[in-house]
């Protein structure tokens, strides 16, 4: 038996997720590789759903090209689901989330949706967060002083960077990604760093956590409901 690969798993849960989609509905879509096998799978049902809320530039690019119509935020109203992945997911559905820095759009879009639906390949499942680096949006002229309070935290932050200069993200931002955290108790981390002035969004999705992960393994798809 072929040994099936990581973007083997990815394209099984993407196909894997239209089972939380119906046709006609207006869905929330995430950001990353895992999300664009996903939205292939979307553009293939036999009865289409009505548009997309979709969480980065990328991924609206990849649903228009799709036939897929692409919804203001403002204009949509709530959400049935929100399909996106993760970077890490532990057992409680908390994730890390950010490593295609669409972290700010991708928690407000989940804030929206009534249930969070997470696809991952069997990588991204953790016991504990922090082994990711973890992603937080900053505004520019503040990244220096949110250094220093991750290193008070033992946290190694670095500026993200991209053709030699930091990466801007969607929002006009940048992008701090910290090294060295053991993160227990994820509601709570998040909850402190998303105080701090000058953070825009911190990676830790404890308050929008995961009610459901397709989780892609060699065996196929393993749900973990954590409704």
């Amino acid at each position: 038996m072929t040994q099936m690969t990581q973007d083997q798993m990815k394209t099984q849960v993407g196909q894997a997720a239209l089972r939380y989609v119906q046709p006609g509905q207006i869905v929330g879509v995430g950001t990353g590789s895992t999300v664009n096998k996903f939205i292939a799978a979307l553009a293939g049902m036999p009865e289409p759903v009505a548009g997309a809320v979709s969480s980065s530039d990328a991924s609206s690019q990849l649903l228009r090209a799709a036939g897929i119509p692409v919804l203001d935020c403002n204009r949509a109203g709530e959400l049935a689901v929100y399909i996106d992945g993760a970077d890490e997911i532990d057992g409680r559905g908390c994730m890390i989330k950010g490593g295609g820095a669409a972290l700010t759009r991708e928690k407000i879009v989940a804030a929206q949706a009534r249930r969070f639906i997470c696809i991952a390949d069997q990588s991204k499942r953790v016991q504990v967060l922090g082994a990711f680096a973890l992603p937080v949006e900053v505004i520019p002229m503040a990244f220096e002083r949110i250094r220093r309070q991750f290193a008070a935290m033992n946290g190694q932050a670095a500026l993200r960077m991209k053709e030699g200069r930091p990466l801007v993200t969607d929002n006009g931002q940048h992008i701090l990604d910290v090294r060295g955290l053991r993160i227990d108790d994820p509601l709570a981390f998040e909850t402190e760093v998303n105080q701090w002035p000058g953070v825009v969004t911190v990676g830790v999705f404890a308050r929008q956590r995961a009610h459901v992960c397709l989780l892609g393994t060699p065996a196929g798809v393993e749900t973990l409901r954590f409704d």
